[in-house]
């Protein structure tokens, strides 16, 4: 064996030692954010369970959301409001997790490579002997794991409420975790990939942002807006949560989108760092 093959494999296991460092090292500084949003949606999921009770009973919900169509879509309410899935789907699923699960990845994804570079704290990072690509596998998995501990946090809750007469199958409560976890990883990754590309955070954030918000728009209003309905399936909400998700179940269709676009999004954010300069 050659003296560079010696120093090659040599470096390969400090290099897993490195890349196993950045998700950690990044989970610790952002465990703070992290705790806080899954513990704030936990809380503001507890509320909402414990008060189904109280208007399950409440026909004046109902045919509030049937005489404003209109309104009821822009808040993500399909079919009845005091059904266990309606009153999930209106309070947790179609508007307040999404927006958290958006927020935490969003931010994340603009702050892991873009972020970093304008805080001049990527240069050492790359620095390592570990190969880029690696680095953003790393940073992937540390987005992956934000997520799946605010999505299970609220998932949790949710299952307790079976105690209160929410009785949403178990299985319909874990898929749309599930996707409300793909939806955010996915805008997560377009962030992430925005910022490789141009190197600046608050580019990343404002085009994550503007994407996300537009695709909430699609299929909010498709239900009431005939001309909008075909473009529905170009929306990531549809494909997660405003599919009632909660009350019908999660199909492969949906899992298959949101992975997919996961998976271009990443590799699009690998393509980008490759060719990036950092200061």
């Amino acid at each position: 064996m050659t003296a560079t093959g010696t120093r090659q494999e040599l470096a390969r296991p400090a290099a897993a030692r490195h890349g196993a460092g950045i998700a950690r090292l990044d989970l610790r500084l952002r465990r703070r954010s992290t705790i806080g949003y899954s513990v704030g949606m936990a809380l503001y999921t507890l509320v909402v369970v414990a008060l189904y009770p109280s208007f399950k009973s409440s026909t004046g919900l109902d045919e509030l959301t049937r005489k404003n169509p209109t309104i009821a879509a822009l808040f993500g309410i399909t079919g009845s409001l005091t059904s266990p899935a309606g009153w999930l789907s209106s309070q947790i699923y179609a508007n307040f997790l999404p927006l958290l699960v958006l927020l935490l990845g969003i931010g994340y994804g603009a702050a892991a490579l873009a972020g970093q570079d304008e805080d001049g704290t990527l240069g050492p990072v790359l620095a390592l002997p570990m190969r880029r690509d690696a680095v953003v596998a790393e940073k992937a998995v540390a987005l992956v794991l934000q997520e799946l501990a605010l999505v299970a946090a609220t998932a949790v809750v949710v299952l307790a409420g079976r105690g209160f007469d929410l009785t949403v199958p178990v299985g319909n409560v874990v898929a749309v975790s599930a996707t409300s976890l793909l939806l955010g990883v996915d805008f997560g990754f377009v962030a992430m990939a925005v910022g490789a590309a141009t190197g600046r955070r608050g580019t990343a954030i404002g085009v994550a942002a503007a994407l996300a918000a537009a695709s909430f728009l699609l299929a909010s209003l498709a239900p009431v807006v005939s001309w909008i309905r075909p473009a529905r399936y170009a929306s990531l909400f549809y494909w997660s949560v405003l599919g009632d998700q909660i009350g019908k179940g999660v199909t492969l269709a949906d899992a298959g989108v949101l992975v997919a676009v996961g998976v271009v999004a990443l590799a699009a954010t690998v393509v980008a760092f490759r060719r990036t300069d950092v200061r």
